[in-house]
């Protein structure tokens, strides 16, 4: 798709944006997606044309998908964007911006949608990081651990889908913070990824002959957090081995997002009394009026080799259905993310 180039002032900018074609029954296929074409207005005052540069795909996709958009909406999601026309002073020619404008090559839309990336971002950081360790990834998983678990040094600290864009960094900061840090994943590539980010212990969730087993293995003395991206049956096996006063970060549950048929108990209502723990969802929004420091805190950790990001890189914008669907199989070690 040759789109990427500058235009004069007076181009018409045609842009290509992947569509839900049909809401997804069971697990998303190609045919559920539609590429079309939008032409799109000059910028007025106030606003600039996007270039994609990189696109993101999460799995909060897929249930949001079915709450938040109608058939032929463009597929949300964030991408790091270079303004390519601006009528706006705080975002000229050249600069790199997010933007949460979906699965689109260009937009037009004002600067007050945007953020733009951090001014003094290193020359030697792919801007890719932006979706990721250094982005909204980065940001659910310290929100997660500072402000729903109030984690504390010496701590024990269990994530699942621990190799994801969330459970990696999620994992990283628990040592950072001097906890003891349990993982679990479903390849051994996985898990050997795990262990070079410096996890205590990791097991394979897909292996083991009993996860509540490998749990208790894992951590005979119990779990006082739990970042939890799976649900299920993997959240019912936690609750018993939750130590008292423990507290339960929900930030997804991906296990559940293809069902056709809601899944049901066993129910957690009894640990939670007796062992008086506390469970909390969350979206990491909440917490956007500290977004810029946290950021900058996520960056100093980076560079200074305490956090480490790897990413999934598909390219292309013709292949992002299929980024996507290989993203929710699990395919990514790290941030899934497309590179136009």
């Amino acid at each position: 798709y040759p789109f990427f180039y500058t235009p004069s002032r007076d181009t018409m900018v045609v842009s290509l944006a992947w569509t839900l074609r049909q809401h997804f029954q069971g697990f998303p296929k190609p045919s559920d997606f539609q590429l079309k074409k939008e032409t799109l207005p000059e910028p007025e005052d106030g606003e600039v044309l996007l270039e994609a540069v990189f696109l993101s795909v999460d799995p909060y996709m897929r249930p949001y998908s079915r709450n938040m958009m109608k058939e032929g909406d463009v597929m949300i999601g964030e991408q790091v964007a270079k303004v390519i026309k601006s009528r706006h002073p705080s975002f000229p020619v050249g600069c790199h911006v997010t933007s949460k404008c979906g699965w689109r090559s260009h937009w037009v839309c004002a600067g007050a949608e945007l953020i733009p990336v951090l001014p003094d971002w290193p020359q030697d950081v792919s801007l890719s990081l932006a979706l990721g360790a250094i982005g909204m990834p980065g940001l659910t998983a310290l929100y997660g651990l500072e402000e729903v678990c109030g984690i504390k040094e010496g701590e024990t600290l269990l994530v699942n889908a621990a190799a994801g864009a969330v459970g990696s960094i999620v994992g990283q900061i628990g040592k950072i913070k001097g906890c003891t840090v349990v993982g679990c994943a479903g390849t051994d590539a996985k898990l050997a990824y795990l262990k070079e980010l410096g996890f205590d212990r990791a097991f394979n969730y897909k292996t083991v002959t009993s996860l509540e087993d490998a749990l208790k293995e894992a951590a005979p003395n119990g779990y006082d957090c739990y970042f939890e991206n799976v649900g299920g049956h993997f959240s019912s096996a936690v609750m018993p081995q939750m130590r008292e006063f423990g507290r339960i970060a929900v930030c997804g549950s991906i296990s559940m997002y293809n069902d056709t048929t809601p899944q049901t108990g066993p129910y957690v209502h009894s640990h939670m009394v007796f062992k008086q723990l506390k469970m909390e969802g969350f979206l990491c929004g909440r917490w956007k009026h500290k977004n810029q420091e946290s950021l900058r805190r996520l960056m100093s950790w980076l560079t200074e080799g305490k956090l480490k990001s790897c990413e999934h890189v598909t390219s292309g914008f013709d292949n992002m259905p299929a980024a996507f669907i290989g993203m929710l199989k699990g395919d990514n070690i790290g941030k899934a993310v497309v590179k136009v």
